[in-house]
């Protein structure tokens, strides 16, 4: 059977989709679609065909944008996007998770909102806002945001949360209460007596592993780790890497041992690829080891940043890993990450990449 591929692309500029075939060699580019809003993450639900669109700031206020036709047309929804009167309002949706019947969307002040009608309107997930820990949460650089929501693929009352900066938190209960998963996580900027507390790790991206969703790989302020128990412990893994910082991770699609991340120099000595030259580091053993990837990449003059959510893999048997900038470069491997093609620039700052692959 045909298929279609689309990179989906969150920018502070709207959404954008990219469109190839099984092959992925030509890509046309489309958008800048949801009125050029700030969005900071596109979704796609390959399973309706659907696309999700998180986004807003203090100007406009945080909404869910959706199109069931690929983009030609969208609508928009703020119904329930709200905090109670007198609590500082919600700035930004910023990250989405949809399954078992649901779409659940990130926002700024940290919190999660879920909603059952197909985005029409949002419910907030209580058991997060008035979690005990919650008066001492302090916003990372990009504020206090909740940027990831990992679904458990077969249990609906199950998933995980990441807030910067205040951890990974998971729920069993479908939100009624909510447990710190931050065991074995440091906090290099603390006391050196308080440097493993139970919240205020300053995560930056959480990814599952394929199969084994117990399998968690966490790219954090201070350092990169990987947990085997659903996040109830964690192991450093950074060992390898050029550094212990960076955003962005993704998980291969088929084999849980494989991961890939995107280290940068450090958080106060400039935030760009390490002697300014691009790489893509990856893990065939779950982080026991890395190899880096940089054929293709600049290796000179690389001055860029990857955002947390800015990197993704596709699902085709021979998968396809991308990566976009905040220079608005879009780069692409098909071979897992060891050698690259830049396939868009230009564009404006990419906050988000997203796959999805449908029938043709």
């Amino acid at each position: 059977m045909a298929t279609k591929t689309l990179l989906l692309l969150g920018t502070r500029k709207g959404a954008f989709l990219l469109e190839s075939d099984a092959e992925r060699r030509d890509w046309t580019v489309h958008g800048p679609f949801c009125e050029m809003w700030p969005i900071n993450h596109v979704l796609g639900d390959a399973e309706t065909g659907t696309i999700w669109a998180a986004g807003g700031n203090e100007w406009f206020g945080p909404a869910i944008w959706k199109s069931s036709d690929l983009g030609r047309s969208w609508s928009h929804s703020s119904r329930g996007l709200a905090y109670p009167e007198g609590s500082t309002p919600v700035k930004s949706a910023w990250s989405l998770a949809v399954g078992h019947g649901r779409v659940y969307a990130g926002v700024e002040p940290a919190g999660v909102f879920a909603s059952a009608d197909g985005g029409e309107s949002f419910a907030e997930v209580k058991g997060l806002s008035e979690h005990p820990s919650r008066p001492y949460w302090m916003p990372g650089g990009g504020g206090l945001i909740l940027h990831h929501v990992l679904l458990h693929p077969d249990d609906p009352d199950r998933y995980w949360v990441a807030i910067s900066s205040a951890g990974v938190f998971e729920t069993r209960d479908g939100g009624i209460s909510f447990t710190p998963r931050n065991r074995g996580v440091r906090c290099d900027y603390m006391p050196e007596d308080q440097r493993y507390p139970e919240t205020g790790q300053c995560v930056h991206s959480i990814v599952m592993a394929a199969g084994r969703p117990d399998r968690l790989y966490q790219q954090n302020h201070c350092g990169m780790y990987r947990s085997d128990d659903g996040g109830e412990s964690w192991v450093s893994i950074e060992q390898g890497l050029p550094s212990s910082f960076g955003f962005p991770a993704a998980a291969h699609p088929s084999d849980p041992d494989r991961v890939f991340l995107i280290p940068l120099n450090g958080d106060i000595a400039g935030r760009f690829m390490p002697d300014a030259r691009a790489a893509v580091w990856r893990s065939a053993d779950a982080g026991r080891t890395w190899a880096d990837g940089r054929t293709g990449l600049p290796q000179e003059g690389a001055y860029f940043n990857v955002l947390r959510q800015a990197m993704a893999t596709d699902r085709h048997d021979r998968p396809g890993l991308y990566f976009g900038t905040n220079s608005g470069s879009l780069y692409a491997s098909l071979d897992e990450g060891a050698s690259w093609s830049r396939i868009a620039e230009n564009l404006p700052v990419i906050a988000s990449v997203e796959t999805m692959v449908i029938a043709a």
